[in-house]
């Protein structure tokens, strides 16, 4: 399995108690959905690239979105220390299904960004999962410009057209192609 066929479910936030356990944090709406896991991938944190597999023991929800974890063969604190850090990876396949309007961002990387004013615009090259909000990263006349995923902004994608549509507020695009008021007065003094 290679990371590229894999989606990232979560990390291994610390280890719990002295026989192996480890606390994970699952990037899930809804942990429940994960009670009867029965493999996991990790990633290491010295080795990203590399996935090893797991069998799991025991999958436990915690409060919010913590799960409580035990996997076959880490039966001490010492062997269980060293995954502190690890991605929780699972194969794509896995991926539960979407109503038609939603997307996985993975699925949507090279899809034409197209706003309903404007037209098409750029190309999706990246997705910034950001603490405040995720942010869709589109090239746009040689910048990369950031569109917050959001309803209000980011309406759907069409996986047979590979098109996603937008409807960006005035200025946005201006933000990144005009240079600011205070860069215009430093060009100037120079």
């Amino acid at each position: 399995m290679t990371l590229d066929e894999t989606y990232q479910l979560g990390y291994i936030l610390k280890t719990h108690g002295l026989r192996g356990h480890v606390v994970a944090h699952f990037d899930v709406d809804d942990t429940a959905a994960y009670l009867k896991l029965k493999t996991v991938y990790l990633a290491l944190p010295g080795t990203p690239a590399k996935l090893v597999e797991h069998k799991i023991e025991k999958v436990q929800p915690q409060p919010g979105a913590r799960v409580l974890l035990k996997l076959h063969g880490i039966d001490r604190i010492e062997e269980a220390e060293p995954l502190r850090g690890s991605q929780l990876h699972l194969p794509l396949a896995q991926l539960p299904e979407l109503e038609d309007d939603q997307f996985y961002f993975h699925d949507v990387i090279g899809f034409t960004v197209v706003d309903e004013n404007l037209g098409p615009l750029g190309t999706v090259e990246n997705f910034y999962e950001l603490p405040q909000q995720d942010m869709l990263a589109m090239r746009y006349e040689g910048q990369e410009v950031l569109i917050p995923v959001v309803d209000e902004l980011v309406s759907h994608a069409n996986q047979e057209k590979k098109e996603i549509y937008v409807n960006l507020p005035d200025g946005l695009l201006d933000v990144y192609l005009k240079p600011s008021t205070r860069q215009e007065d430093e060009a100037d003094e120079a």
